[in-house]
């Protein structure tokens, strides 16, 4: 591999940002302003999704196989850019480790991005806890506002990973100490604030979202917003730099807007819309993601962000690995590594499942086989059949060994893909709808599930929520990202199956109701041995970082 790491003035330069636009973070890193984007005057480039089948616990290298097909673009002379979210603390110290890539298909500077990059995950964080304390304090001075201490729907927000936070009693110590009340800790993904400023457009729609933020209920049972705390101002304050776009690069010197970062199986699991509209301002084509497997970050993709910002797609690349398809064939995780075709024919059905709703959003498919060096050629073989039988795109992708020359191929299936007239978003459904007609829709064409439970408790949330007029916002579900049901340890493609809808939660600064699934939490705990057992600073570098 031949590196070529540019400064980062140099990666604007050629990705056709003016100097004006730049706002370096040191040499390798920078945000750009949003004026960028009109300044561009150019046509926007072509925008290429990259999702995956239903993973495994440590990812199917989705991010990677995001920077080697750029990569590959890159080789074969097109210009390209591309739109990812930032990673979170929570992996990077729990266990999946970071989110740069991998091997010959890395963003750089990888260290800085995978632990406090430009800090936007901090200015979320503070400004998300701001509101929080102003919130408390009102309710310690005052209360002027008649807000109910047993009806605040607003946590607090951590980017680690922290189980014991999950429930929590505030206030404890006395009168002086603040007004006793139950309340928790979400992970940074999963907050409002991030997924609206990942939504918004500029800084006039950032501060409308975090103006109509429901924070709570007053003792008549009327919403208590950001704006009635007067908070809005502080919270813009703190955003004024996290709404403008990072700019990095790849190994190879590919140009990469690194920006936002909320989960997909608790958020909206997409990068942001000014990255995502910048990038393709500025080159031929955008190469993004949306986190875990179709089912979640790619349905919100559409769904949401793409009906939200008015985007058009070009193709899906779905990534499929040798590993995931043997444990959707019934094949144990310490056996995942040895050959056995017929565990892969069994998994096949996930695979099918994924096309079957990528043909219903109206999209062409290319599916990247991520090779790993255990694959044997007959399990490869048995994609590529597969492949062959549905009537799609595939290639192998070689992208964490050769980089941009193993996305070679990969990127001129992709290329191929596009030649025919464009296709046009048929989203699932229409935001109009019943919020429980959206969920049945998207539980039943893309999970494949046959029933739904409510609770009591999602039962009332979803009366509250259509009593205030949201009811006509998109659905935002949170769920596994291990199963297309609500079990994590269900696996395959199953189908008729009941997913139990726990509760519903109003996002209405970012513009979506979110349907807890199963037993899905929005702060994940630590694994018994997490990766921050392995990381160290050696001579003042950081070592035992997986990207």
């Amino acid at each position: 591999m031949t590196e070529r790491y540019l400064p980062i003035r140099d990666v604007a330069a050629k990705l056709g940002v003016a100097p004006e636009y730049v706002i370096p973070y040191g040499e390798d890193k920078a945000k750009l302003r949003l004026e960028a984007r009109a300044a561009s005057g150019r046509k926007p480039g072509k925008l290429i999704l990259v999702s995956a089948i239903t993973p495994t616990g440590a990812g199917e290298g989705k991010t990677t196989v995001s920077i080697g097909l750029a990569q590959g673009l890159a080789r074969i002379g097109e210009k390209v850019c591309i739109a990812l979210r930032e990673p979170s603390l929570g992996p990077t110290f729990g266990m999946k480790g970071g989110a740069t890539g991998g091997g010959a298909s890395v963003l750089v500077p990888a260290t800085d991005i995978n632990l406090h990059f430009t800090g936007d995950f901090h200015a979320v964080t503070s400004a998300h806890n701001l509101l929080a304390a102003l919130l408390d304090n009102h309710l310690h001075f005052s209360n002027d506002l008649a807000i109910d201490p047993r009806r605040v729907y607003w946590p607090r927000v951590l980017d680690v990973n922290d189980r014991a936070l999950r429930q929590i009693v505030t206030g404890l110590g006395g009168i002086q100490q603040g007004v006793p009340r139950e309340t928790g800790f979400d992970i940074t993904p999963a907050s409002e604030i991030m997924a609206a400023l990942c939504l918004a457009t500029d800084f006039d729609d950032l501060r409308a979202r975090l103006s109509r933020m429901i924070i709570a209920d007053s003792l008549h049972g009327e919403p208590i917003t950001a704006a009635d705390l007067d908070a809005v101002g502080a919270m813009m304050v703190l955003l004024k730099d996290a709404l403008r776009p990072n700019l990095v690069q790849t190994c190879e010197g590919v140009p990469a807007l690194v920006h936002g970062g909320p989960f997909a199986n608790i958020a909206h699991g997409c990068n942001s819309v000014v990255a995502t509209r910048m990038a393709m301002a500025h080159a031929d084509w955008t190469v993004t993601e949306a986190g875990f497997g179709f089912d979640l970050g790619a349905e919100k993709f559409f769904d949401i962000k793409c009906v939200s910002a008015g985007l058009e797609c070009a193709a899906v690349v779905l990534v499929v690995t040798v590993r995931a398809l043997k444990r959707h064939g019934g094949v144990a995780k310490n056996k995942l590594g040895t050959p056995d075709t017929a565990a892969v024919t069994r998994g096949l059905g996930n695979l099918q499942r994924h096309l079957e709703s990528i043909r219903l959003f109206g999209q062409p498919a290319v599916v990247a086989i991520n090779r790993f060096a255990s694959d044997s050629e007959g399990e490869i073989d048995v994609i590529r059949g597969a492949c062959e039988q549905h009537g799609v795109a595939c290639a192998v992708a070689d992208i964490f060994s050769s980089g941009g020359a193993g996305g070679r191929m990969l990127a001129e299936a992709v290329v191929a893909a596009t030649r025919s007239k464009p296709p046009s978003l048929q989203p699932l459904y229409d935001w109009k709808a019943p919020i429980k007609d959206k969920i049945w829709t998207i539980a039943s064409n893309v999970y494949g599930a046959g029933s739904i439970h409510y609770s009591k408790d999602a039962e009332l949330d979803l009366a509250r929520i259509e009593n205030l007029g949201y009811a006509g916002l998109p659905v935002c579900i949170a769920k596994t990202p291990l199963s297309l049901t609500d079990d994590p340890a269900r696996v395959g493609s199953p189908e008729h199956f009941e997913i139990t809808v726990r509760n519903v939660v109003l996002s209405a600064g970012a513009g979506f109701v979110v349907p807890l699934l199963g037993a899905i939490v929005r702060m994940p705990g630590l694994p018994s041995r997490p990766q921050a057992a392995h990381i160290d600073l050696t001579d003042g570098t950081p070592q035992g970082i997986k990207g």
